[in-house]
């Protein structure tokens, strides 16, 4: 008598789990989203996720920067990367290279001048919105090197 009671509050307790839980997902949508689609919906990597952008560094302004910057699997890397010394140097996601694009674009991070190989993590930026990946000093407010992605 005991074991049936016992069963029937552990069922209804898994059921009452599963009810809140279901009800946590997109209310605009109708049916169960899957686990990829959850992905997609919780995610603003799902870009980066699927596939990878890579562009060349170049300097700009009479500055030299060089390497390859790969936006994949939710990072940013820089690889073979060099860069003129600036007091206050950051990685930009950006659509454009001048003033107004760095500052309208996502700063990911300040850049350690002394790694040829840096890694950063894009949580929570949809990466597929940016076409260049720019080093900025912030300090002098000065554009030091891009990359165009594709």
């Amino acid at each position: 008598m005991h074991t049936k009671f016992f069963s029937g509050i552990v069922g209804a307790g898994i059921v009452a789990v599963a009810l809140t839980l279901s009800a946590c997902g997109d209310s605009d949508s109708e049916s169960a989203p899957t686990a990829s689609m959850s992905m997609a919906a919780g995610s603003s990597m799902s870009s980066p996720m699927m596939s990878s952008m890579t562009g060349t560094f170049t300097g700009m302004g009479g500055k030299n920067v060089s390497g390859t910057a790969t936006v994949a699997d939710g990072k940013l890397m820089l690889s073979d990367f060099h860069t003129d010394e600036g007091p206050d140097l950051h990685v930009y996601l950006t659509n454009g290279t001048d003033e107004a694009a760095v500052m309208a674009g996502k700063q990911i991070s300040a850049i350690d001048l002394t790694k040829m190989s840096q890694t950063f993590s894009l949580d929570g930026i949809d990466a597929g919105m940016y076409h260049n990946v720019v080093i900025h000093c912030d300090k002098a407010k000065v554009v030091f090197g891009a990359a165009m992605l594709s």
